[in-house]
């Protein structure tokens, strides 16, 4: 049934020589580039407690994802079919396993926390954030690089995750002198989870002596997905023990501080993985990748932020 659907979508897209093709393959891409930009600016400009619930839900659901695809090891579409005929350039940027889709996840806990955040004074921001999320799960599908399931598993993740963080939050709200305990736990989590992806045994399927997937290149994202579970708590603690900052607001000088702030994340995004790759290999040089991004988000441009517009 799975594959039927999509070979339906396959013959859509034919069928109009690829009309929606590039749209689908950007709104694919903006769910694991831009969109970060949308809790970043929260916790930096409008609300450091909404921010840091969208941040916390993004990285708790990320490596909670990376987790479960590198446990259950689901061949993509086009190995378990080989009529599958992925759109566009999508077949090279879709490696590894399917299950869950790590592109509706990323969509599934930004969208998602925004649009609870959102919810009591902009309800419209609401139903585009749900909008974009469908958008986001269906194009995954019509790309051919995911089954239904696929994106089933991956928004059920993110609500899930969504619950958890904001009943932990609510929880925190009563008992602040707790959060260093839940920080810790979310850090030993992260590396007893390291320490699953990397011993854990993976299927060895050979297709004419060459692997059909590598585990070792799928652990590369796994390194770097789990690292956010490490960092966070880490980047957090420092924030919140000797800078403690207040959010830039919207006034002019707010807008342009936090705009100021949000150029080297895309230049750290094209630039820094290759690097720090080369230098540490390539498991350990997205795992640094990721702990030098959310530092910076969660620790270290917020310490800039309080130097140019005050407060603690």
């Amino acid at each position: 049934m799975d594959i039927d659907y999509l070979l339906f979508l396959q013959d859509f897209r034919n069928g109009i020589n690829d009309a929606l093709t590039p749209f689908m393959e950007f709104i694919s891409l903006f769910a694991v580039s831009l969109l970060v930009c949308f809790p970043i600016l929260m916790y930096w400009m409008v609300n450091k407690r909404d921010g840091l619930y969208m941040l916390a839900s993004y990285a708790l659901t990320m490596g909670i994802n990376s987790i479960v695809k590198l446990t259950v090891c689901a061949y993509r579409p086009w190995i378990r079919d080989e009529r599958i005929r992925p759109a566009g350039d999508a077949i090279t940027t879709a490696t590894g396993y399917s299950f869950p889709s790590g592109h509706t996840v990323s969509a599934g806990s930004i969208c998602g926390s925004l649009a609870i955040t959102a919810w009591k004074k902009m309800k419209w921001v609401s139903v585009l954030c749900l909008i974009l999320f469908l958008l986001t799960a269906f194009s995954r599908n019509y790309l051919g690089v995911h089954t239904p399931q696929d994106v089933i598993a991956a928004s059920l993740e993110s609500i899930l995750c969504l619950f958890l963080i904001a009943r932990l939050f609510r929880y925190l709200q009563v008992h602040p002198d707790k959060e260093n305990l839940f920080l810790a736990i979310s850090f030993f989590f992260g590396w007893a989870a390291i320490a699953y992806i990397t011993f854990k045994p993976y299927p060895m399927t050979f297709v004419d002596g060459e692997l059909l997937v590598d585990p070792q290149k799928m652990m590369t994202d796994g390194y770097g997905d789990i690292a956010l579970l490490i960092a966070f708590p880490i980047a957090r603690f420092i924030e919140r023990k000797w800078i403690g900052f207040k959010t830039a607001g919207s006034s002019g000088k707010g807008i342009a501080v936090c705009a100021i702030g949000l150029v080297p994340i895309p230049l750290m995004m094209l630039f820094l993985h290759i690097p720090l790759d080369a230098a540490l290999g390539s498991h350990w040089g997205h795992f640094a990748y990721s702990v030098i991004l959310v530092m910076y988000i969660i620790a270290l441009y917020p310490l800039v932020i309080k130097k140019v517009c005050g407060g603690s």
